[in-house]
């Protein structure tokens, strides 16, 4: 109930720090633009005072010629690129994928897999004869372990294979729990390359579309926006997945060696009673 109640809390934290995070990367890429209309602005202004009667260009741009364009940030052009959709899906996978490593992490971890302090107080129990309260012990642990020591001790009145297949159903109930939950990263490295590379497609029809419609000589600035959607969508998507697919299988190997351990530890715990039912 505890741990539940300490995922519920995180997970909620880890949303406020999503939104307030999508909020500054909105705000971080909306104020170079303003800061470029500022300096256009006060631009005609300071050209007007340094030199009242400007002189006619003598070399006036081609038909086709475009001025420069103002610079911009990497982060307003990534936005600019994305757009709202591709944003809030990239930011949606990024934060989800955070908040599942922490859960999965903090599940992984020994205590709550495989505590010593449950084998130590367990196996003293039994040293001295106190069956009922190594069944209290591991009852009212939450652990993998104890889950799977707690229904092997309940059966133990039905005879010894009874119990070995009581653990072995809670062992093979709540490791699947564990893949279950851990699954979910295993999509996220999924979906994450298949949306960039759906925007990558979308990035290149838009271009091309510019192309076909834009007669035999399209603006580069049209050009570059497709194209600039459909890297961007690539990028972003792998930047997501390649960490995604490498925590999933980290984490998926230290489980499977916590869980191997669990049904040793379980084994040498419950051999003492190899002889009850026995004529």
């Amino acid at each position: 109930m505890r741990q539940s109640a300490w995922f519920r809390s995180t997970a909620t934290w880890l949303c406020a720090v999503s939104f307030l995070m999508a909020a500054l990367a909105f705000v971080t890429a909306s104020v170079p633009s303003a800061s470029v209309a500022q300096d256009e602005a006060a631009a005609p202004a300071d050209d007007a005072a340094a030199a009242p009667a400007p002189a006619p260009a003598a070399n006036p741009p081609a038909g086709n010629e475009e001025p420069a364009a103002p610079s911009q940030s990497v982060l307003g052009w990534m936005w600019k690129a994305l757009g709202p959709m591709y944003m809030i899906i990239f930011l949606a996978l990024s934060f989800t994928f955070v908040a599942l490593f922490v859960m999965n992490l903090l599940t992984a971890r020994r205590e709550n897999v495989c505590p010593s302090s449950l084998i130590e107080g367990f196996e003293a129990h039994l040293d001295e004869k106190q069956y009922q309260e190594a069944y209290e012990l591991a009852k009212s642990d939450e652990s993998f372990l104890g889950q799977v020591l707690s229904a092997g001790l309940a059966k133990l009145s039905a005879g010894y294979p009874q119990a070995i297949e009581s653990m072995q159903e809670v062992g093979e109930e709540e490791n699947m729990k564990l893949e279950h939950r851990l699954s979910y990263m295993a999509l996220i490295g999924t979906l994450s390359p298949m949306v960039g590379l759906f925007g990558t497609v979308d990035g290149m029809i838009r271009s091309f579309q510019t192309i076909a419609t834009g007669g035999s000589t399209p603006k580069a600035s049209d050009l570059a926006a497709g194209i600039s959607t459909a890297l961007f969508t690539t990028l972003v998507g792998l930047a997501i997945a390649i960490p995604a697919i490498a925590a999933y299988n980290i984490l998926r190997n230290r489980i499977q060696r916590l869980v191997l351990e669990v049904g040793h530890s379980s084994e040498d715990l419950m051999g003492r009673f190899q002889n009850v039912g026995e004529k």
